[in-house]
C-alpha cells in the first residue's frame, strides 16, 4: 500500500483551522514544508536545483538594487528574503504564503510572518508542478493582499527564458513588462532600479 493510502484516514485530518497564533507556535521544520490557505495547511513542493539556483541569483540582483536604492535615496530599509513567510491576511481565516523571493521594507521577525503591506515585490519561479498555482491562485491572492508588484520567472531547462512582471491596478495585476535575454543585461526601473544580468541566469544546474 502506498504511503498516501496509509495516511488517508479520518484521524489524520487537520483537526481545526490554523490561526496566526498557532502558526507562530508550530515547529519551524514543519512550517518550511507547508503554506496556509484560509486556515488549511497546504503542502509546498520541494523545488528542483535549477529552481533554487534561479531564485538565489535573482535575489542577489534584487539585493544589489536595494542596496543602491537605499544609498541613493535614504528613504528606508529594504530587505530581500528567500522563502520568507508572508501574511496575506488574518481573517476570517489566516493565509500565509511563501514566495520564492520577496523584496520588503522591514527586517524579518524572529517569530511570525511579514505582513503583506510591507512587501514591494513577490516573485515566484514557475515550474510544471507549480505553474497553475503561481499563475492563478497565488497571483489572485497576492493582488487581494495589495502587494504592488508580482514577477513570474520562467525556466527553460537550465536557464531563465523570461521574466513576466505584473503591476497592481485596481486590485488586479496587469502585465507590465516581459523581459527576455536579449543582450547581457536588462534594467527594470520599477519599483526600484534592478539590473537583470542574463549571463548569470543560464547554467542553473551548476553553482557559481
Amino acid at each position: 500500500m502506498s504511503g498516501v493510502l496509509e495516511w488517508a484516514r479520518a484521524e489524520n485530518l487537520q483537526p481545526e483551522p490554523i490561526t496566526l497564533d498557532v502558526w507562530k507556535k508550530l515547529p519551524r521544520d514543519f512550517c518550511r514544508l507547508v503554506e496556509v490557505v484560509n486556515g488549511d495547511v497546504v503542502r509546498a513542493e520541494a523545488p528542483a536545483q535549477q529552481h533554487r539556483t534561479a531564485a538565489q541569483r535573482i535575489a542577489s540582483m534584487l539585493e544589489a538594487g536595494a542596496g543602491a536604492h537605499m544609498e541613493r535615496y535614504n528613504d528606508g530599509w529594504l530587505y530581500v528574503g528567500l522563502d520568507q513567510d508572508i501574511l496575506l491576511w488574518d481573517g476570517p481565516r489566516v493565509t500565509v504564503r511563501r514566495p520564492d523571493i520577496a523584496l520588503f521594507s522591514c527586517a524579518p521577525a524572529d517569530v511570525g510572518p511579514i505582513p503583506a503591506a510591507r512587501v514591494k515585490i513577490a516573485i515566484e519561479v514557475v515550474s510544471p508542478v507549480t505553474e497553475r498555482v503561481d499563475t492563478t491562485d497565488k497571483q489572485a491572492e497576492y493582488a487581494l493582499a495589495g502587494i504592488p508588484w508580482y514577477w513570474l520567472i520562467y525556466l527553460d531547462r537550465d536557464r531563465v527564458s523570461a521574466i513576466q512582471t505584473h503591476v497592481l491596478v485596481l486590485d488586479r495585476y496587469r502585465p507590465h513588462r516581459r523581459l527576455t535575454p536579449v543582450g547581457a543585461e536588462t534594467v527594470m526601473d520599477m519599483p526600484i532600479e534592478i539590473r537583470i544580468d542574463w549571463t548569470r541566469l543560464w547554467g542553473l544546474g551548476v553553482a557559481h
